[in-house]
């Protein structure tokens, strides 16, 4: 079944007392640690936290492809054991076919569950119509910029109709302008798909911006430090970002992970330091990409 067929909210996520630590060169590292978040059924939660935090290690094991040293990860009551396409997965790099066209990129998880030719079809033209892709299931993705190549890899994880989407850092790599629009079309496809969401960036903005709720990571070890409510009204607009409402989160998130970053750096920071991570460099702080 395509995700298209979504009628009701699913995907409640729970992670219980979660832990992961991998052998290095160096010995053990202890990469999360004791951390415990819960996603309702439909929600749009994210993770931010400094560099190195675990945040992408944490969506790894949420996804099945790194196993817990301690804790246990659910999805609808079963424990994630391993990849499933019940959670779909996005990069920050563009993992399309290179030899296949978008549509035949969006239906590949289709083939493989042996849906019939024109159903997988169908379930493509469709999501590629939310995506506004329509026009563009023909082309490689040699022919895509990076935004279309991302809003492909959106639509194929999401053709196979999974309980949650698992995005890291998706729109990274893209143009302050490409980023405001990838981000009104996610929230678009959420809200008609009604399936949950966790989204790691490190990103403030755009965090507040899509989420219901923020987790707010410390250094590494990482576990949770916060967890941020974000009471704004849906649907959102950009002007959002411009309300009293939103800047006060904003600050609160900054100090947050300003907070953790310093101490990731050892204290080496001094008071004059911290004064410059509060400059803001074309509407985004310096502390943003700590």
């Amino acid at each position: 079944m395509s995700a298209i067929a979504t009628a009701t909210p699913q995907g409640h996520i729970e992670v219980e007392n979660f832990s992961l630590s991998y052998e290095t060169i160096d010995g053990l590292v202890d990469a999360v640690t004791n951390t415990h978040i819960h996603v309702k059924p439909g929600e749009f939660v994210s993770i931010v936290g400094p560099s190195g935090c675990g945040k992408s290690t944490f969506l790894n094991a949420v996804a099945g492809f790194l196993r817990p040293t301690t804790g246990t990860i659910t999805v609808d009551g079963e424990r994630v054991s391993g990849p499933s396409a019940e959670r779909g997965m996005v990069f920050q790099q563009y993992s399309l076919f290179p030899w296949k066209t978008v549509r035949e990129n969006v239906e590949f998880g289709l083939k493989m569950r042996g849906m019939p030719r024109s159903q997988r079809e169908r379930a493509a033209r469709t999501l590629l119509g939310l995506a506004g892709l329509e026009a563009f299931e023909k082309h490689y993705p040699e022919k895509l910029s990076g935004g279309m190549k991302q809003r492909v890899g959106i639509v194929r994880a999401l053709a196979t109709g999974p309980k949650v989407l698992l995005l890291d850092e998706p729109f990274g790599a893209l143009d302050a302008q490409t980023r405001v629009i990838m981000q009104q079309i996610l929230t678009n496809m959420w809200q008609r798909l009604k399936i949950s969401v966790l989204f790691v960036t490190h990103d403030i903005d755009e965090a507040i911006f899509l989420s219901d709720r923020v987790y707010c990571m410390t250094a590494r070890p990482g576990s949770i430090k916060a967890e941020i409510p974000i009471p704004l009204e849906r649907p959102r607009q950009q002007s959002v970002m411009m309300s009293s409402e939103f800047l006060a989160l904003r600050r609160g998130l900054m100090s947050l992970i300003r907070e953790e970053s310093l101490k990731a750096m050892g204290g080496e920071i001094n008071d004059l330091g911290m004064q410059g991570l509060n400059i803001e460099l074309h509407g985004h702080s310096l502390v943003e990409v700590l």
